[in-house]
């Protein structure tokens, strides 16, 4: 095949480059499109080719027959480019008329004169944008002054082609073409003739020519001189005039929030939204941003739109559920664009004008409307209630009102909302506040049951939440104590009643309704757990021992029907539910245990009845009936406790390790969730207990090992990822052990260098580059510093670095039989010469992987994938940087909560 492919190329080659025959316009456009479209050796032949006909000094007499006859606009780009590279040397000493000769052909063909355009616009990239380093200073300020001499010619044609063609494609060249000039040309063009107003009243509202005039306006807007301040002053004050219709429009016409849920369907009926629409909330993001920026520029103007029309809805002229909703959601977006006072000012207003519409309205789908308005305005101003406590305390029991409201959506939105709230204001509601006898904490508390008998199950988790959130603003811990007391009193009567009847009968943790009952009462203390933190211990404390035995009892239940009807017994929904305890009861404790701020009680008090609850149970379940939380629960605790639990490793290793594994090294896809929490506990214990691994069994270590390597040669890349990381760690922590090491090497060394560099040129793996590369560097090092004392040859004990070049070297050539020795030859050295430069030793790890893939012909721009991705990662921190600067651009839910409460 390569040397069909040369012969093809030879023949392309003679055939283009002979210039007593005629073009063949058929075989250049193929060659252009092999060079664009084309991969490998294809793709470099065409390049070859094009390269040889760019530099042939008849080349421009092809030009214009190229120009004229290819349909390929690929190709039309290459003619000009020709050209643009004769005329940088041709022009001005050698063709001294070269600018009126272009001005005078393209009078005579519109289309001549728009490929002279693009010409024009590449000769003043070349000569403004790009000299620098391209050509010598002389005569790149030689270029510039005679472009600058000759360009009342370039702008005739420039005014002449605006001013009368009606050729669409040859006006958006022109103005292509006109955009590269601004940068440069004299001042005077701009501003002494019609240019402005051109581009304003001719281009602007014509919507293919919209972007480019635009850019156009904002180079012009850049320009910075004295002497023009009155043009910019008129440009200015037009501009002004504009945006306020487009702020009006903006207002009218406001997507819907994220936030919202209660909407009018097409049918006009107010429901509950579902699905989230992700082309609705980008729209709302763009106009948000764009609305915040207006504001800024005229934040009265933004009140006197927005109150005006508030004005209209209280009185009727505007009433429609439309009309209101884009108005709130308009409102709702500008949160931290106005001054505080402005912004006190407005919101009182706009709120007590929403609460007076809800009294005066009547009808439920009217209430429901009002009432997911008012609730996401107030949801977006914490600034304002957190000034505000009147305010804000009128706006959460307005909150409560609506948690009995069973309208679709209402009590959703009333719960979202209050977590919102209590998130950025929960310090006020702790405190007593000015004309208050107790902290409003207490009033919640005190009417609690109230507030949330009309709620379903997940309501009441959410609500849970956000006072959790006030409780741990709490300092006082005798206070704290004492509220969490009485804010879990009833799920704790709930719970003990049930705890009661199941001592004195435990087969009622077979009805479906208890169960139930328990895992909503446990997903209550999970969400309470997550807001509140490490005090929450006192709860936690209070039910612990019952809820393990809970667990032990549901594990039995389990096993017992599994045995009794066979695995497909896991899917009815009373097993589900058992499950679905156990699962809460690991979520609550691993939470507890991530938050928690006293290893040592957590080790002593919480640890041991956990283990003897779990381990076993998960070592003789099905793999069907294991949960995976098991996992991520020890891995928590490990990560937790660090150094104080490695004498129970053996102990978990022992009931957990082995029977996962068994379940995941079949394939790549079998229980994902068991197989992340795998990696991530084996990750932990080798980052924080690592001794207990040498602790182990030699069989169970290569277990390990074997783990490791089968996790980063995995397909998910958070497994990939996560097995490197255990590597690399392993590798160091063993470099620390020294009577371990050198078994270790002599034992594995040669084995994980193989395996690694199966996945550096496996394609699917190119993203870990950095990483195969850091690991890779190290080991090397290892050899180079010598070490590694005992020999890694036993058969033949050579030194250890020639044997390692050896193996190495013979690695790679059974892999790639087409590669040179003398390639493989400087691919070795290398690995020995730049190990101790990180990003160096992964270029030179690169290259060898474009040399392989480039003989195969394959595409080389997925070695820069982790490039790619760090430069978006900085884009979007760049991006994020300059909203953090501009009040208002970010929604105030974004905002670290350090800097608001």
């Amino acid at each position: 095949m390569p040397a069909i492919m040369t012969m093809l190329a030879d023949h392309a080659a003679r055939q283009l480059l002979d210039f007593n025959q005629k073009l063949d316009i058929n075989l250049l456009d193929n060659v252009v499109n092999c060079l664009y479209h084309g991969v490998g050796p294809q793709q470099r032949m065409a390049q070859e080719v094009l390269t040889h006909l760019k530099e042939h000094p008849d080349a421009w007499t092809r030009v214009d027959t190229i120009l004229e006859f290819s349909q390929n606009m690929n190709t039309k780009y290459y003619a000009l480019q020709i050209l643009e590279t004769i005329l940088k040397q041709e022009w001005p000493k050698h063709w001294p008329t070269f600018i009126s000769d272009i001005v005078g052909a393209s009078r005579t063909s519109e289309s001549l004169c728009q490929n002279n355009m693009i010409i024009l616009k590449l000769l003043s990239e070349e000569v403004f944008d790009f000299s620098s380093g391209q050509m010598t200073q002389v005569k790149a300020k030689h270029l510039k002054d005679s472009m600058c001499n000759e360009f009342s010619q370039i702008f005739q044609l420039c005014q002449f082609v605006m001013e009368n063609s009606q050729n669409a494609p040859l006006v958006h060249a022109t103005l292509e073409t006109l955009l590269r000039f601004l940068n440069w040309i004299p001042l005077g063009y701009i501003f002494e003739t019609k240019l402005i107003s051109t581009l304003v009243y001719k281009f602007l509202n014509v919507p293919m020519f919209r972007n480019v005039t635009l850019k156009c306006l904002t180079e012009i807007a850049g320009v910075s001189v004295s002497q023009y301040e009155e043009q910019f002053v008129s440009l200015f004050t037009l501009t002004m005039m504009q945006l306020k219709q487009v702020r009006l429009l903006m207002v009218s016409r406001m997507a819907k929030p994220e936030e919202v849920l209660v909407v009018e369907n097409d049918q006009g009926e107010v429901v509950r939204e579902f699905m989230k629409d992700t082309d609705s909330i980008n729209l709302y993001k763009n106009m948000r941003e764009t609305l915040v920026y207006l504001t800024h520029l005229d934040y009265a103007d933004t009140e006197r739109i927005m109150t005006e029309k508030l004005h209209n809805q209280v009185n009727g002229t505007e009433w429609s559920w439309k009309n209101l909703n884009t108005l709130c959601w308009a409102i709702g977006s500008i949160s931290g664009a106005m001054h505080e006072e402005d912004e006190k000012r407005f919101l009182v207003t706009v709120i007590k004008d929403l609460l007076g519409l809800c009294e005066q309205k009547r009808g439920k789908d009217n209430k429901a409307i009002i009432a997911s308005n008012i609730m996401y305005i107030v949801g977006q101003y914490p600034r304002f209630l957190r000034a505000h406590w009147k305010f804000l305390k009128t706006v959460v029991n307005k909150l409560f009102e609506f948690m009995h409201e069973t309208h679709d959506g209402v009590q959703d939105m009333a719960c979202d909302t209050f977590i919102k709230i209590a998130q950025k204001c929960r310090r006020h509601f702790v405190q007593v506040q000015v004309g208050e006898v107790m902290p409003f904490i207490d009033e919640i508390l005190n009417n609690i049951n109230t507030i949330i008998c009309d709620l379903q199950p997940q309501q009441v988790h959410t609500f849970y939440e956000a006072v959790g959130y006030m409780i741990g603003a709490q300092t006082d811990q005798a206070v704290q104590e004492h509220l969490i007391e009485k804010y879990m009193l009833l799920p704790n009567q709930v719970w003990d009643s049930i705890i009661q009847q199941a001592t004195k009968n435990v087969d009622i943790l077979k009805d479906p309704e208890t169960v139930k009952q328990l895992g909503s009462i446990l997903k209550t203390n999970v969400r309470a757990c997550k807001a509140v933190g490490h005090p929450f211990v006192i709860q936690l404390g209070r039910i612990y021992l019952d809820m393990l035995n809970v667990y032990k009892c549901l594990s039995e239940n389990i096993s017992a029907a599994i045995q009794t009807n066979g695995e497909m017994v896991t899917k009815q929904p009373l097993i589900r539910s058992m499950r679905t305890v156990k699962r809460e009861t690991l979520k609550l404790i691993s939470g507890w245990v991530s938050r928690s701020n006293d290893p040592q009680m957590v080790g002593e008090n919480f640890v041991p009845p956990l283990l003897d609850a779990v381990l076993i149970d998960y070592q003789r379940n099905v793999p069907a009936a294991r949960e995976p939380e098991v996992l991520s629960t020890m891995a928590t605790i490990v990560n937790k406790l660090g150094g104080h639990i490695t004498g129970e490793i053996p102990q978990i290793f022992d009931a957990v390790f082995e029977c996962t594994l068994n379940m995941i090294n079949k394939d790549f896809e079998e229980y994902p969730e068991h197989r992340t929490h795998f990696f991530y506990l084996l990750q932990a214990v080798n980052s924080h207990c690592f001794p207990a691994f040498l602790a182990i069994p030699p069989a169970q270590f290569k277990l390990v090992l074997d783990s490791i390597i089968w996790a980063f040669k995995h397909t998910m890349r958070n497994v990939a990822d996560t097995g490197l990381q255990i590597l690399y760690t392993l590798l160091q922590n063993v470099a620390q052990e020294e009577a371990a090491a050198q078994s270790f090497y002599q034992t594995y060394f040669c084995d994980i260098l193989q395996h690694i560099f199966s996945v550096v040129t496996d394609t699917s793996h190119t993203a870990g580059l950095t990483m195969h590369a850091s690991i890779l560097a190290y080991m090397f090092n290892l050899v180079e510093e010598g070490k590694i004392s005992t020999a890694l040859n036993p058969s033949s004990p050579v030194n250890n670095q020639v044997f390692i070049q050896e193996y190495v070297a013979n690695l790679l050539k059974s892999a790639f039989p087409h590669l040179q020795d003398a390639q493989v030859k400087v691919f070795v050295t290398g690995l020995f010469s730049l190990n101790q430069d990180i990003p160096a030793f992964k270029e030179h790890l690169r290259d060898f992987l474009v040399q392989i893939k480039e003989f195969a012909g394959e595409d080389t721009s997925d070695l820069f994938l982790e490039e790619r991705e760090a430069s978006l990662r900085q884009a979007h921190e760049e991006k994020h940087k300059l909203q953090m600067s501009v009040p208002g651009i970010l929604n105030p839910h974004e905002i670290p909560e350090e800097m608001c409460d």
